[in-house]
């Protein structure tokens, strides 16, 4: 009866999204929706036991699922990717039913449970897991050698899903309170995953590294990362107290790293500033190299850049100043204020993830060398958006946005700021952001909410504007030397954003809307603040 239901399920979402949306496949609904069978139990806690073997690309082990009851049904939605697959799935020391979906298992219990419970499932499987073709954005494992011809292995899955090393309950909006991960290498290498070590027990020829998330982390943020490290660390007198930062690489680049991780500590106090405390002061703060170029996993921000500024060398925005910083140290750690601490819980709201983050770059620069420098930075990076589509993508789809959500994203916050005209107005809003949605997963709209109260402005048309169309608000305007006329086009319904002008050296604010407005003009020229992510054209009287 279950399963009619989410099939029923599936085929009403179609419908409901029309006709073109035949071109998704069921595994994106059942990936990328809250079905019947994830909605009735919410997670409390796994224990992901994982034995990786390097020489083999080989993976076994299991994972156990707590969770509460809250309402009740007999059939659970586990996820796990192929080629990988579920061997048993156990209950109170029963082996139970279980029935492949596409990418998703459904397992079926003797009877239903009951509302207020806490149970627990434990799977098993194994497998070759997908491996990484060009990670981390296509993901998987990534079975790499060291100079040293050992091995120097990492998992990334950012939307691919965690579900395509390890089984688990694959979508954004639930996120587990606690997690152990045990992950059990060859004797020669270390794992580093996330939280904080608490022993590492010794087999044959393997070693088990115990580690433990004392904080609620979402699936994509789990890591496994295995190499022939080197540890060295410090200790960041953060808002909240002594912080640990730990940092593990290869041995070849430790003293590269001693040098180049001189950032981190930069980066957290002015992340501090604008943001607030850490969010996971109980897990530590960790970098990690990997074999790739870097991912934002909560506690385990793995890095890759090669120990320099800039990204890969470049600076992103033309202006010279990302290449004052490390880009994979301050923006993938930027996504523990914004992805690990504010979650989305669709990734059609990635932008949550993205513009903030991108945005964070802009505020370390401001943190260290003043605002018209982080002005330059954010502008620069305008040449990289495309435009091509709206940065919101489609909901329960599992399908992301336009990569504009970074620099479109970035500009859009940065907008927002010279709206207020209050940085420290500005500062308390960012943190307020972090502190009201603290270890929480949002939408979109509850960020536009907040942002709309906080601010005392009405940003629905704003956020329309800017999320929801690849329109870039055109200001028209014509000058006869006594008077100015202005308007807005290629602007949704309502939007009215003011623009500050400078005549004579002295700020002015026009109020454009999509009617042509007339005001005296107190000087023959006119500049336009650059800060104000629009168009403008100058057309004929």
């Amino acid at each position: 009866m279950k399963r009619i239901t989410l099939l029923l399920f599936c085929v009403a979402t179609l419908v409901m999204h029309g006709q073109k949306d035949l071109s998704f496949t069921r595994d994106d609904y059942l990936r990328g929706s809250i079905t019947p069978e994830r909605s009735w139990w919410d997670l409390n806690y796994y224990h992901l036991e994982v034995e990786v073997d390097p020489e083999k690309k080989f993976i076994s082990g299991k994972n156990t699922i707590r969770y509460k009851v809250l309402e009740s049904n007999n059939v659970m939605q586990i996820d796990l990717q192929p080629p990988l697959k579920i061997e048993k799935v156990t209950y109170k020391d029963q082996n139970l039913t279980y029935k492949r979906n596409g990418n998703a298992y459904l397992v079926l219990f003797d009877s239903e449970q009951n509302v207020g419970e806490f149970n627990e499932i434990t799977v098993h499987y194994s497998g070759k897991p997908k491996e990484a073709v060009r990670a981390p954005w296509d993901g998987g494992f990534s079975w790499k050698k060291d100079s040293n011809g050992n091995p120097f292995v990492a998992t990334s899955c950012q939307g691919l899903g965690a579900s395509i090393w390890w089984p688990n309950k694959d979508h954004m909006y639930d996120e587990v309170d606690s997690m152990a991960i045990s992950v059990t290498v060859p004797k020669n290498l270390m794992d580093v995953s996330n939280g904080r070590l608490r022993k590492v027990v010794e087999n044959k020829n393997t070693k088990t590294y115990h580690w433990f998330v004392n904080n609620p982390i979402n699936n994509y943020g789990v890591n496994v990362n295995i190499g022939d490290y080197v540890h060295f660390g410090e200790k960041y007198a953060g808002e909240l107290g002594p912080l640990d930062l730990d940092y593990f690489v290869l041995p070849e680049n430790l003293e590269k790293a001693k040098e180049q991780f001189k950032q981190t500590p930069m980066m957290m106090k002015a992340f501090e500033h604008w943001f607030g405390p850490y969010p996971f002061y109980e897990d530590g703060f960790k970098l990690v190299e990997v074999p790739y170029l870097g991912m934002e996993h909560q506690s385990s921000v793995t890095y890759g850049n090669k120990y320099g500024n800039g990204y890969l060398g470049t600076d992103l925005s033309g202006s010279g100043w990302g290449l004052k910083f490390d880009f994979i140290i301050i923006h993938e750690a930027g996504h523990e204020w914004f992805a690990n601490n504010i979650t989305y819980k669709d990734i059609a709201d990635m932008w949550i993830h993205e513009g903030f983050t991108a945005y964070s770059e802009n505020l370390y620069l401001d943190y260290y060398y003043g605002k018209e420098a982080a002005a330059d930075y954010v502008i620069g990076t305008r040449k990289n958006i495309q435009n091509d589509r709206p940065i919101i993508g489609r909901y329960n789809l599992n399908k992301r946005g336009s990569s504009d959500m970074y620099y479109k994203g970035a500009n859009m916050l940065h907008t927002l700021r010279m709206l207020i005209e209050d940085d420290a107005q500005w500062r308390k809003i960012l943190r307020g952001l972090n502190e009201t949605f603290r270890h929480q997963t949002v939408t979109t709209q509850q960020i536009e909410n907040y942002l709309s109260q906080k601010t005392g402005k009405d940003l629905t048309a704003y956020f329309n504007q800017y999320l929801r169309t690849t329109m870039i608000p055109k200001l028209e305007y014509q000058m006869d030397g006594k008077n100015i006329r202005y308007r807005y086009t290629n602007v949704v319904e309502n939007f009215d954003m003011p623009i500050r002008v400078f005549i004579k050296d002295k700020a002015h604010w026009l109020f454009p809307s999509s009617e042509w407005k007339t005001e005296k003009l107190k000087g023959k020229t006119i500049k336009f603040d650059r800060n104000f992510y629009i168009e403008k054209e100058q057309v004929s009287l």
